[in-house]
């Protein structure tokens, strides 16, 4: 098969996956406690009334926070993800380039394929001015997960590449690049990574446990730092 026929595939399960899962998505959020003091760190970076450029996974759990500190909020989908609350744009087809004072991605990288990566950082990058801030986090396996999951999707001779899983609860499509390249890409001289964290939690992807890797950068032209 055809990689771009296979990823469209793939695309097109996430998008199915999503939808049939809209109406209950937050019933059972996963736990994530480090993702609400990462985002009230970054706001205090902000200043109030500013723009927040928030392109998450799901419903967007973190909106009222946003609300709650005066910030007003610019909701983006990347291809791929399920459909919004709100009306959305697209990372992967345009410049956002002054949309906001700070970017958000988070659980929202996962379904975006490795040809597409790169570019999506650039345009969440490009959205904020110099000095802004953007928050992402990564999702992790261990490297043996990695390894059988690329194993068993080439064994069926699937155009897949060392990172791509498509079993167990990862929504039809999940990209694991790892939490080093996603450093090494932001360390480009654009950016700084002024903070990062992870923390292990479980998921039903593979019978080990995963870990969520939380980086915010900086422009690189900016002396601000996280407080």
């Amino acid at each position: 098969m055809d990689r771009q026929a296979w990823l469209a595939q793939r695309r097109a399960a996430v998008v199915a996956v999503y939808n049939a899962e809209a109406a209950t998505y937050d019933d059972n959020l996963y736990p994530a406690d480090m993702q609400p003091e990462w985002v009230t760190r970054v706001l205090r970076l902000t200043p109030r009334g500013s723009a927040v450029l928030d392109a998450p996974c799901g419903t967007g759990r973190y909106f009222l926070a946003r609300r709650e500190r005066g910030h007003c909020r610019s909701v983006v989908r990347h291809a791929g993800q399920g459909p919004g609350q709100e009306p959305a744009v697209s990372l992967e087809q345009r410049s956002l380039q002054d949309l906001s004072d700070a970017a958000v991605t988070i659980d929202g990288m996962e379904n975006v394929p490795p040809e597409n990566w790169l570019t999506v950082l650039a345009n969440q990058r490009d959205a904020v001015p110099p000095g802004g801030v953007l928050y992402l986090t990564v999702e992790e396996l261990t490297d043996r997960s990695v390894d059988q999951a690329f194993e068993a999707l080439s064994a069926r001779g699937l155009p897949a590449v060392r990172g791509e899983v498509v079993e167990g609860d990862v929504a039809g499509y999940h990209y694991y690049p790892g939490r080093e390249r996603v450093l090494s890409w932001l360390a480009d001289g654009r950016s700084d990574v002024i903070d990062e964290d992870f923390s292990a939690q479980m998921t039903g992807a593979t019978d080990t446990s995963s870990c969520e890797a939380t980086v915010t950068a900086r422009d690189a032209r900016s002396p601000r730092t996280l407080g």
